[in-house]
């Protein structure tokens, strides 16, 4: 259920979309380029200049995106982590806006790695790791544990995976009122999707985007959904890397119960 589990290309998913006026006004007649679109109408484009390289993420307004959360979540991330730095953000009656810095790099999902998976993977569980263990959880004043995520979770499982789907709603509501005991509470990504992950060109981690669910959690909130999200991208297989990469024994209760927890959303 990533928003970015699945690339296309920015000629496709931006056909026939008119470029916000507030986007127009913060590229400042620089150079811009689309880069993606969501299924909610959230718009992603990248500014380039003279040396210099930003990206302007736009939420429409009634879309739901939590893009003002994001905003909060990386200025306080990039103090110890590699995330965009927030350069400004603003609103108007039509949308939210944010525009950041560029981190160097490009998505795991790029057609680069997709063709070199064994590189991806092990930039995303080590990137991962990096993220645990240097935010200070301590310090975070951001929530994406158990608790907070049923509170808001629609209770929908219509639009989940397999085996998920076909599983009752109150049977898997009543699995997910009964969590496992915390392993290890850490700063979590929130959306540990592969293509979260940024490379640089040798294939090392270089950062992470799309932010807007960090927050203080089980580190196998991440690691469950981390681990999955590379079947979809990379094909089976690749898990077993992943693990060994992180430094983890796949703890199988604690895997089962986070991707439930995942597909009821949010």
């Amino acid at each position: 259920m990533a928003e970015l589990s699945i690339v296309q290309p920015p000629e496709t998913v931006f056909e026939n979309v008119e470029v916000p006026a507030a986007v127009s006004a913060v590229a400042g007649g620089r150079p811009l380029r689309p880069v993606w679109k969501n299924a909610l109408g959230g718009l992603t484009y990248e500014i380039s200049g003279v040396d210099e390289r930003f990206f302007v993420k736009f939420a429409p307004t009634g879309s739901g995106l939590p893009l003002r959360q994001e905003a909060e979540r990386l200025a306080w991330a990039s103090r110890y982590t590699p995330v965009p730095r927030v350069v400004d953000s603003g609103e108007d009656p039509s949308g939210f806006w944010m525009l950041t810095e560029a981190l160097p790099g490009r998505s795991a999902v790029d057609a680069i790695w997709r063709k070199r998976p064994q590189k991806a993977v092990k930039a995303i569980a080590y990137g991962l790791r990096q993220l645990h263990e240097n935010v200070p959880v301590a310090e975070c004043p951001f929530d994406w544990g158990v608790e907070h995520r049923l509170k808001l979770s629609p209770r929908d499982l219509s639009h989940a995976d397999e085996p998920h789907r076909s599983i009752p709603i109150d049977v898997a509501w009543a699995r997910a009122s009964d969590p496992p005991p915390i392993d290890k509470l850490v700063v979590c990504h929130g959306d540990a999707c592969s293509p979260n992950t940024l490379l640089d060109d040798a294939g090392e981690w270089s950062g992470h985007v799309d932010m807007a669910a960090l927050g203080a959690a089980d580190r196998w909130a991440d690691l469950a959904v981390a681990s999955w999200a590379l079947n979809w991208n990379y094909g089976t297989g690749w898990e077993p890397l992943f693990f060994a990469t992180y430094g983890i024994e796949p703890d199988e209760d604690r895997i089962a119960y986070y991707r439930l927890l995942w597909d009821l959303g949010p």
